[in-house]
C-alpha cells in the first residue's frame, strides 16, 4: 500500500493535486478526521484491501485536531506505513488573488482580511512543510503545469526536486518583475529593433535569433550565467527554496531577451528541476502592418 497525504495552503492546488491522483487510479479521501487516518491506513494495507495507493488529503480545515496529526505520522512511522507527504504552495500574494477571484472566504479569515487567515495558515501548517517529502510551488504554475508536475512524481516515478524555475524575459520600459530573484539585463547586446525588416519580429523568431546569437558576447554571456545558474541553484535547493524566477530584460522585452531567455531554459533543460519559459512582454510593442 502506497499513501500520499495532500496538503498545503488554501488556494494552492491541493483539489487539482487529488484529482489528479484519482485519475491515476488512487483512491482518494479529502478531509478525513486526523482520528481515523490510523485505522484507514491500516484497513488499506491489510491483506483483505485491494486498494494499492490512496491519498488522504488533510489540510486546515481539520482544525484543532490538526494538532494531533503529528502524533498520527509518527505511528505511521512505526508501524512502517509507506507514505509520502507532498505540500502545495504559494505565495501570499497570489493567494489573496486567487481567493478574490473566487469570492471565497478563507477558512481562518473569521470575516476579517485574507491575509491575515493566511498567516495563521501558515503557522499551523509549518510542521506539514517541514515533514513533507515535496514541496510544490504552485505560484507560478498553470493548471496543466502542476498536473504535469504530479504524475512526473507519482505516476511515472520521474525525478522531483522542490524547486521549479521560471525563466521570464521582460522589458525593462514596463518595468522589472515583482517577483523576480535574478534579474539580468542584456541591453548591452545589439538591438534587432534598428535593422530593417526585423523590427517585426520576435526572439522566437530564427531570424532574430540568428541575429543576437551572431555577436560573441552573447554565447559568452550565455555561457558565464549558465555556470553561474548550475552553481546557484544546487545551493538555493539546499536552502530550501522551492521557486526560482529567473528575469531576463531588455528595452521592450521582444528581441533580446526572448533569444536568450529561450537559450538559457533550453541548457538548463538537462537539469532535474521543473522549468518553463514565460515571456511577459513579448506582444505589448508589437506592429500591425
Amino acid at each position: 500500500m502506497r499513501m500520499v497525504i495532500v496538503t498545503g495552503m488554501s488556494g494552492a492546488g491541493k483539489s487539482t493535486a487529488l484529482k489528479v491522483l484519482e485519475d491515476a487510479g488512487y483512491y482518494c479521501c479529502d478531509n478525513m478526521p486526523i482520528s481515523l487516518v490510523i485505522k484507514f491506513a491500516e484497513l488499506a494495507s491489510s491483506k483483505e484491501s485491494s486498494r494499492e495507493n490512496i491519498a488522504l488529503g488533510v489540510d486546515i480545515r481539520s482544525g484543532d485536531a490538526l494538532d494531533e496529526f503529528s502524533d498520527v505520522l509518527e505511528e505511521m512511522g512505526r508501524r512502517r506505513y509507506d507514505y509520502r507527504i507532498l505540500f502545495l504552495d504559494a505565495n501570499d500574494d497570489v493567494l489573496v488573488k486567487r481567493y478574490k477571484e473566487t469570492r471565497r472566504a478563507h477558512p481562518l479569515a473569521n470575516g476579517g482580511r485574507i491575509d491575515h487567515g493566511i498567516r495563521l495558515e501558515r503557522e499551523k501548517l509549518r510542521f506539514l512543510k517541514d515533514k513533507a517529502d515535496y514541496i510544490i510551488d504552485t505560484s507560478q504554475l498553470l493548471t496543466r503545469e502542476l498536473k504535469q508536475e504530479i504524475e512526473k512524481i507519482f505516476v511515472g516515478d520521474g525525478k522531483f526536486s522542490n524547486l521549479y524555475i521560471t525563466v521570464l524575459s521582460f522589458g525593462f520600459k514596463y518595468g522589472i518583475p515583482a517577483d523576480a530573484d535574478l534579474v539580468f539585463d542584456v541591453r548591452f547586446l545589439p538591438n534587432p529593433y534598428y535593422v530593417e525588416g526585423l523590427r517585426n519580429l520576435t526572439g522566437n523568431d530564427k531570424e532574430i535569433q540568428d541575429y543576437v546569437m551572431q555577436f560573441d558576447t552573447a554565447s559568452e554571456f550565455l555561457d558565464k550565467l549558465e555556470d553561474m545558474l548550475r552553481f546557484l541553484i544546487p545551493n538555493y535547493v539546499l536552502e530550501g527554496k522551492n521557486s526560482l524566477v529567473i528575469a531576463i530584460g531588455c528595452t521592450g522585452g521582444k528581441h533580446r531577451s526572448v533569444t536568450l531567455a529561450n537559450a538559457i531554459s533550453e541548457r538548463l533543460s538537462g537539469m532535474e528541476y521543473g522549468i518553463k519559459t514565460e515571456h511577459r512582454d513579448i506582444d505589448k510593442d508589437r506592429k500591425r502592418s
